[in-house]
Order: structure tokens, then C-alpha cells, then sequence
């Protein structure tokens, strides 16, 4: 019964922590279409107040996660899938913390990057999300 509780809430914050994801780097698009120092204010504090309300959000997802693992950990750890998601969480996490450095840079009036780079950067989280998904679903190995 405490894994499927588990299960649940895993589930839960990993579509919450996604929604964050998927929508962060796409304020970076429309800040970098923007010349109106009004709208930057505003997207500024969009992806601030985003970026900090998903956060915790990665963490009980991870959290949960880790739960999940203990309830069999002898079986768990054997899995090759689940070490290839883990590899993909990290990275995500890695992602998540890269975007928060590019809303820090874009807060302080820098603009490292093309609107290009932040359209590839919003959709590199969906290949990473199908990647999870394969994995969980399908364990190729």
C-alpha cells in the first residue's frame, strides 16, 4: 500500500515538476522577443517566481522517487532501466538549474542567447520526458 501512495505522489510531482519545465524556457523565448523593458520586468518576475515555486516541487519528485526505490531496493538496483532514468532525472535537474542561472542572467539585463537556443532548450525536456517514460513503461533492459 505505501508504494502505490508513494507511486501516486511520485507521479503527481513529476507532471507538476514538468509543467515548470516545459514553461520556464519558453518565458526565455518570449524575453528575448521582447525590447520593452516593462515586459522584461514582468517576464522576469514570471520565471523567478516559477522557477522557485518548481524547485521544490523537482525535490519531492526525487524524493518520492528514492521512496519508491527503498520499498525494494534489492530489486530495484538490479534494474538497468532505472539506473538510465536516474541518469535522465539528474540531467534534468541539471537542466532545471541551468535554467534558473539563465533567468538570473536575463534579471540582470544579459541576454546570452538567440531566441533559437531558448525554442531548442523549451523543447529538449520533452525527448528527456518520452526518454523516462520509455524506460518506466517498457524497462528495455
Amino acid at each position: 500500500m505505501l508504494y502505490l501512495w508513494l507511486k501516486a505522489f511520485h507521479v503527481f510531482f513529476v507532471i507538476a515538476w514538468f509543467a515548470g519545465i516545459f514553461y520556464l524556457p519558453r518565458i526565455f523565448v518570449h524575453h528575448s522577443l521582447s525590447s520593452d523593458s516593462q515586459t522584461h520586468e514582468r517576464l522576469n518576475i514570471m520565471a523567478r517566481k516559477l522557477y522557485r515555486f518548481t524547485l521544490p516541487i523537482a525535490f519531492l519528485a526525487i524524493i518520492t522517487g528514492i521512496g519508491l526505490i527503498t520499498t525494494n531496493h534489492e530489486y530495484f538496483l538490479k534494474q538497468g532501466w532505472l539506473h538510465a532514468k536516474i541518469t535522465l532525472v539528474l540531467s534534468l535537474l541539471g537542466f532545471h538549474f541551468y535554467c534558473g542561472n539563465l533567468a538570473k542572467k536575463l534579471a540582470r539585463g544579459e541576454n546570452p542567447h538567440s531566441t533559437k537556443f531558448y525554442r531548442i532548450i523549451n523543447e529538449a525536456p520533452v525527448f528527456v520526458l518520452l526518454g523516462i517514460v520509455v524506460l518506466v513503461i517498457v524497462k528495455p533492459f
